[in-house]
């Protein structure tokens, strides 16, 4: 095969492009250029994989390098245009049908040369096209890592309420890997700010169990050895009485059924008052 894609390689690149289908190709995400230069690169590096025949079906052999790089690189910036992982494999797969005319052409005369290499070919694109799928897959689930982690960072904002005294308004479900950036970014902006109150609402959070218990009582634990006291708001009706039935006990932590009279503490705390501009 690898002569056969040296000797041909012009007009397998013609058909390929030619033959590839348009849901495949998705000229409107990656334009003529860019996919006919993917399609060169990988006919170069499937006539150096293949030129070492008892190295010709392991990909994780030296031979194999650029081809690896090459799918990797075209896996990954796939992944960021939207492309799906059919797409991507078939974009692999597709190549077998100008190559398999080639090599009835050079083999025509003898039958069982024809029927083995052209199985042996088979079966290396097979394996090119999965590995492909696989970085794709890999790739994909790194950009949903980092989505997450971008969310979770997005999703527990520090604000800054009046000089020393901070809150942090949770939504969602607080669990294990949430609870860790809620604490290292309410610690990072008491550092920052140097606050002695932090106000932790829990008014967006749907449920309250003894697990969601202890990560408060984590947090505000970690907040006052930075030397920050915590006021916990948010505290519904129904939430205390969960609290209670589970027999979860907050210790000294003040808690408050809203924001407004858990910043009313605060303020107190801090040496300060509220008046109306009529009294002053």
């Amino acid at each position: 095969m690898s002569e056969i894609v040296r000797k041909h390689q012009a007009e397998i690149l013609t058909d390929w492009i030619k033959e590839t289908p348009e849901s495949t190709r998705r000229s409107d995400l990656i334009g003529e250029t860019e996919f006919r230069n993917h399609c060169t690169q990988f006919l170069r590096a499937l006539e150096e994989g293949s030129r070492d025949t008892d190295k010709a079906g392991d990909l994780a052999a030296p031979e194999w390098a650029q081809m690896r790089d090459l799918l990797a690189e075209i896996s990954r910036s796939r992944v960021q245009l939207g492309f799906t992982p059919r797409q991507v494999a078939t974009f692999v797969f597709s190549v077998k049908a100008p190559i398999f005319r080639r090599l009835r052409a050079e083999l025509g005369g003898d039958p069982q040369s024809l029927a083995d290499e052209t199985y042996r070919t088979s079966l290396l694109i097979d394996e090119l096209g999965l590995y492909t799928t696989e970085i794709f897959q890999r790739s994909r689930e790194e950009v949903i890592r980092l989505q997450q982690q971008e969310m979770l960072e997005l999703s527990t904002p520090v604000i800054k309420l009046w000089e020393g005294i901070l809150a942090l308004p949770l939504i969602g479900t607080l669990d294990s890997a949430r609870t860790q950036i809620v604490m290292e970014t309410l610690l990072q902006k008491i550092v920052e700010t140097g606050s002695a109150v932090a106000i932790i609402d829990i008014t967006g959070v749907p449920t309250v169990d003894t697990l969601v218990a202890q990560h408060l009582i984590k947090t505000v634990t970690a907040a006052r050895l930075m030397g920050a006291d915590c006021i916990i708001s948010g505290i519904r009706p129904q939430i205390a009485q969960t609290i209670v039935h589970l027999g979860v006990g907050l210790g000294d932590v003040t808690t408050k059924a809203s924001l407004a009279d858990a910043f009313m503490i605060a303020l107190t705390r801090a040496g300060l008052m509220i008046t109306s501009a009529a009294n002053a």
